[in-house]
């Protein structure tokens, strides 16, 4: 019980801090409404190759994918803030506190999750009106998914920033993590062409597994192999992220 306590008062500073600055809400969304906006009205031509005939059935393909880019991105660079608590002293008065370790990174990381499920909703409202169309449970469990993904990401941007405590190392570090994952994640348009090679390096890449079971949740497949699949990875790599990180918060904070 008292690491959920520590863990709300925690989230509701954090929130507070957040609601009194809602423009990074809106900061956060605007690349993803721009992919929406001027790089969806390609796909229908772009996605002939897979049958895609209407303007609905290639915001099935798409919307999934931005979404967890906006997981990815939006939980990545989180430890930018933490530096800056760092810089202040936070962290540091932190020690003479009773209140748990865990609960440090589980409050942000929790704010964190909240803000980017707005931000999907948002997207997703966006979406409906150019045409997209999903059924709510499948819908509610892609969220679902996406909270695994943004605390998972999240906590390592946070553990990683307790690590190198400068802005200047973490950017390129984190833009080096988010190159790869984005291009061997069939994010933007499905691997279902790439070269074999290409396809098999994919497999390796914990995040083609949420964008797989993502899409097929948008397809109302809700029994597909990859929907389970995708969830439990990602909810086995966010308890293994969450652990590190919480470790790396009992280090700096003792």
């Amino acid at each position: 019980m008292k690491l959920v306590r520590d863990t709300w008062l925690i989230f509701q500073r954090q929130f507070l801090l957040l609601v009194r600055q809602p423009v990074w809400l809106f900061v956060g969304v605007f690349q993803p409404v721009m992919y929406l906006l001027l790089f969806a009205p390609l796909l229908k031509p772009a996605l002939s190759y897979l049958g895609v005939t209407t303007n609905a059935e290639a915001y099935r393909i798409f919307v999934p994918g931005l979404l967890v880019l906006l997981a990815i991105f939006g939980g990545l660079f989180q430890g930018f803030g933490l530096i800056a608590e760092l810089r202040a002293g936070v962290i540091e008065r932190s020690r003479v506190t009773p209140i748990s370790r865990l609960a440090l990174l589980l409050g942000r990381s929790l704010r964190d999750v909240v803000s980017l499920i707005a931000q999907a909703v948002i997207i997703t409202l966006l979406a409906l009106a150019f045409g997209l169309s999903v059924y709510i449970l499948d819908l509610l469990l892609t969220y679902l998914m996406l909270a695994l993904i943004a605390l998972m990401t999240s906590a390592l941007s946070y553990g990683i920033a307790l690590v190198v405590k400068s802005e200047d190392a973490l950017a390129p570090l984190m833009n080096t993590i988010a190159q790869p994952v984005l291009l061997l994640s069939g994010i933007l348009l499905p691997l279902a062409s790439a070269p074999g090679w290409l396809q098999a390096i994919a497999d390796w890449n914990p995040f083609s597994w949420a964008v797989d079971g993502a899409r097929a949740l948008f397809a109302g497949d809700l029994g597909n192999d990859a929907v389970w699949q995708g969830l439990g990875i990602m909810a086995v790599i966010t308890v293994l992220a969450v652990t590190w990180a919480a470790r790396e918060f009992a280090r700096s904070v003792r």
